[in-house]
C-alpha cells in the first residue's frame, strides 16, 4: 500500500461527502413538487398516460404499480431480444437472442442487476442497446428512487393511508434527477474519448499482420446512466476495463463517484424529510465505515501480491519501475488501489460494473466484494436500494435496542413493533434463503458443476458469486463461471427476480404500516439515533447478522483458499 493510493480513495471519499448535500437537497425539493422547471413535459406526460397526479395510493396500489411496470418491462424487453434479427439498427446483423438468455436479461435489467451472461458487442444490436438496455437503466433506478421515497413517507406521515403516487415518483426521478445528470456526464464521456455513434464496427490490422475487429455504438449515453443509476451493464464483454468505456483515471474516478453520489444523497434525502439531517448523516457514517474497512482489506490484500510468486522470488515490492502486488486481471492505467476501490465501490452499490477481474483477486481481496453483496448492499447501495435497505437494518437495531432496555423500539417518532419486524425478517431473510439455496443446488447437479472452470475452493466461490450477485442485483460476477446456459440463465433470473421483489414487498409494506401510525415525541426513554452509540450499533447488527448467516459458506470458499494458498507458500 502507497500514500499515492490512499490519497486515491480519500479523495473520492471526499467527493462523495462533498455531492452528498446538494444531491440530498434537490432530490428532496423534486419529490415534494418544489422543483418543476420541465412543469410543461411532466403534465404531457401525466395525461399521455392517463395519470392523475393529485391522487395518492395506498401501498397495496404502490406495489401493483410497481409490479405492473415491471411486468410491462420485461415483456418488451424480452421480445425485443427475440425479434432483434428483423428490427433496424443492427448494422452488424446481429441474430436473434435466445430463449433462456433473453429471460435472464430481460429480468436482470428491469430488476437494476443488469447480470450478462453473454457478450455484449456480438448479441445486442445498436437498437437493443438503446431502447432495450439503457432504458431500463433509467427505468429501474427511477424504480429505486421512488420506493426510498415511499419509505421516507412512511416515517414523516401521520395517521395516513397513504404513502404517494408511484407513477409520479417515477416520472420525477426519471425527468429531474436521472435524464439531467447523465446527459451532462454522457458529454464529459464522450470529452475523455468514449464513442456516441452508429458506425459499423470497424475492421484494423494490428502489427503481427492479423486482423481485429473493434466495435463502435452509442457508448457514452449507455455508460452514463449505467453508472448513475447503478446498473453496471456494459456495452462492450469487458465492461469498465474496456478504454471504450472507461479511457482515463479521470473517468475512473467520474465513475466511482456516479455509483455512490445518489445512494449517498438520498440519505440526505431522508434526513431532511424527517426534519432531522443528522439522522441521514447517521446513517450515512455506518455505510461509510463499512465502506472503509471493506477497501482496506482489499487494497491490503491486492497490495501484498501472491505468496506463490514470493517463494518463488519474484519481487513484488512498489519501485520507480514497477506497481507491485497483484496485478493480474487489473489495467495497468487505474492499478491495485484504483482498481480494489473500484470493485468495492460498485458491491457496496448494486452496480455490478468493474474495471478489473475479482476473478483474478487474491482470495481475501475477492472477499470484499462477495461480502459486500452478502450484506444486501446496504452500503451506501442502489440508488434507491440502499436506503431502504438500510432502513431495515436500522428497524433490526432499534428492536434490540428496545429489548435490552425493555421498551418499546421507536425510530424518528414511529413505535417499531411486530409487524414491522416480522416484514423487516421476512425481506432480510429471502436473500440468504436464495443466494445459499441456488449454490447449494448447483455444487451438486451436472448442469451447475458443468459451468465451473476451476474445481476445489475457487470454483465453489465462483458458484457462489453468481447467486450472490444475482439476488443481490448487483450483476459483477468471477469470470471462471461460464453462465450461459439454460440451467444458469434460467436459475439466475429467478434469483434476481426475488431478490429485487421480495424485498420490495415487505418494505411497502413496513411503509404502509408506518404511515398510518401516529408521531411520538421524543421522551427522556428515547433512545438516539443521530449520534456515535447509534452507528456503532447499526453496524455491529449489520456485520453479525450477514456474518451468522453466511461465514459457513464463505469458510468453504475464499477463506479456505486464503489459508491454502499460506499453507502452500510457506513449504
Amino acid at each position: 500500500m502507497t500514500p499515492n493510493g490512499w490519497l486515491q480513495i480519500a479523495l473520492f471519499g471526499g467527493l462523495v461527502v462533498l455531492v452528498t448535500k446538494p444531491l440530498g437537497a434537490w432530490m428532496h425539493a423534486v419529490f415534494e413538487g418544489r422543483r418543476r422547471w420541465l412543469g410543461p413535459v411532466e403534465t404531457a406526460i401525466y395525461r399521455a398516460a392517463g395519470i392523475d397526479e393529485t391522487k395518492e395510493q395506498h401501498w397495496t396500489g404502490y406495489a401493483i404499480g410497481m409490479l405492473l411496470f415491471s411486468a410491462v418491462s420485461i415483456i418488451f424487453l424480452y421480445l425485443l431480444q427475440r425479434f432483434q434479427g428483423a428490427l433496424p439498427l443492427n448494422p452488424m446483423g446481429l441474430d436473434n437472442n435466445s430463449a433462456d438468455n433473453s429471460f435472464n436479461t430481460a429480468v436482470s435489467f428491469v430488476t437494476n442487476t443488469n447480470w450478462q451472461s453473454y457478450t455484449p458487442e456480438t448479441t445486442m444490436s445498436y437498437l437493443t442497446q438503446m431502447v432495450g438496455l439503457t432504458v431500463q437503466n433509467f427505468a429501474s433506478a427511477a424504480v429505486g428512487i421512488a420506493l426510498a421515497i415511499a419509505l421516507a413517507r412512511g416515517f414523516t406521515r401521520r395517521q395516513s393511508k397513504t404513502i404517494g403516487n408511484f407513477w409520479v415518483d417515477l416520472v420525477r426521478g426519471t425527468l429531474y434527477v436521472l435524464l439531467p445528470i447523465s446527459i451532462v456526464v454522457a458529454l464529459l464521456l464522450v470529452w475523455q474519448g468514449v464513442p456516441q455513434n452508429f458506425s459499423a464496427y470497424v475492421d484494423a490490422t494490428t502489427l503481427e499482420g492479423a486482423t481485429q475487429q473493434i466495435a463502435q455504438g452509442p457508448v457514452a449515453s449507455q455508460e452514463a446512466i449505467k453508472m448513475l443509476g447503478t446498473n453496471g451493464g456494459g456495452f462492450f464483454n469487458t465492461n469498465s476495463a474496456h478504454p471504450y468505456e472507461n479511457p482515463t483515471p479521470l473517468s475512473n474516478l467520474a465513475q466511482m463517484v456516479l455509483i455512490f453520489c445518489l445512494g449517498a444523497g438520498l440519505t440526505n434525502t431522508f434526513g431532511r424529510m424527517i426534519g432531522d439531517q443528522r439522522q441521514g448523516w447517521a446513517i450515512l457514517a455506518a455505510m461509510g465505515m463499512l465502506w472503509l474497512g471493506g477497501v482496506t482489506l482489499a487494497y491490503w490484500a491486492e497490495a501484498a501480491g501472491n505468496p506463490a510468486f514470493t517463494q518463488l522470488g519474484v519481487d513484488q515490492s512498489v519501485t520507480a519501475l514497477q506497481s507491485g502486488g497483484n496485478m493480474e486481471g487489473k489495467e495497468v492505467r487505474f492499478g491495485i488501489a484504483a482498481s480494489a476501490l473500484f470493485a468495492t465501490v460498485t458491491t457496496d452499490a448494486s452496480c455490478g460494473a468493474v474495471n478489473s477481474f475479482h476473478d483474478s483477486f487474491m482470495p481475501l481481496g475477492g472477499m470484499v466484494p462477495l461480502i459486500n453483496m452478502m450484506l444486501g448492499e446496504v452500503i451506501v447501495g442502489g440508488v434507491g436500494a440502499g436506503l431502504y435497505g438500510m432502513l431495515l437494518f436500522v428497524i433490526i437495531a432499534i428492536f434490540i435496542a428496545g429489548l435490552m432496555v425493555g421498551r418499546t423500539p421507536e425510530y424518528v417518532g414511529k413505535k417499531i413493533e411486530a409487524k414491522e419486524v416480522k416484514m423487516t425478517i421476512l425481506a432480510i431473510l429471502c436473500l440468504p434463503l436464495v443466494m445459499l439455496g441456488f449454490t447449494a443446488i448447483s455444487s451438486v447437479i451436472e448442469p451447475g458443476l458443468a459451468g465451473l472452470a476451476n474445481a476445489g475452493p475457487h470454483g465453489f466461490t465462483e458458484m457462489l458469486y453468481a447467486y450472490t450477485s444475482g439476488a443481490a442485483n448487483n450483476g459483477s460476477a468471477f469470470a471462471g463461471l461460464s453462465a450461459n446456459t439454460p440451467w444458469y440463465n434460467y436459475s439466475l433470473g429467478v434469483a434476481m427476480f426475488i431478490g429485487r421483489f421480495f424485498v420490495i414487498l415487505p418494505m411497502l409494506a413496513i411503509a404502509g404500516s408506518l404511515a398510518a401510525k401516529k408521531i411520538v415525541p421524543a421522551s427522556s426513554g428515547t433512545f438516539p439515533t443521530h449520534g456515535t452509540l447509534f452507528v456503532v450499533l447499526l453496524v455491529g447488527t449489520i456485520a453479525i447478522v450477514g456474518g451468522l448467516t453466511f461465514f459457513p459458506a464463505l469458510a468453504l470458499g475464499p477463506i479456505v483458499e486464503h489459508l491454502a494458498m499460506q499453507a502452500g507458500a510457506s513449504f
